[in-house]
């Protein structure tokens, strides 16, 4: 019995997660694009952008997500 409620915990966790993912997909794409259009027009390469801006948009993602992270 407990491992029934175990697994309908985790499921229930898998379902908010993916939710709350999906929710700020567009916000995170919006914040990549323009981070990486500025960081090109800066004059770095594409490798450099990406990781940058991945990293950086990825924190914004998470400290909306989770505001008592502090990134």
């Amino acid at each position: 019995m407990e491992g029934k409620k175990l697994v309908a915990v985790f499921l229930m966790c898998m379902v908010v997660l993916t939710t709350m993912s999906e929710a700020t997909e567009e916000e995170y794409r919006d914040c990549y694009h323009t981070c990486h259009k500025q960081c090109s027009e800066d004059g770095h390469g594409y490798t450099f952008c990406e990781m940058k801006c991945d990293t950086d948009c990825s924190r914004k993602d998470i400290v909306a997500q989770f505001p008592k992270f502090k990134g």
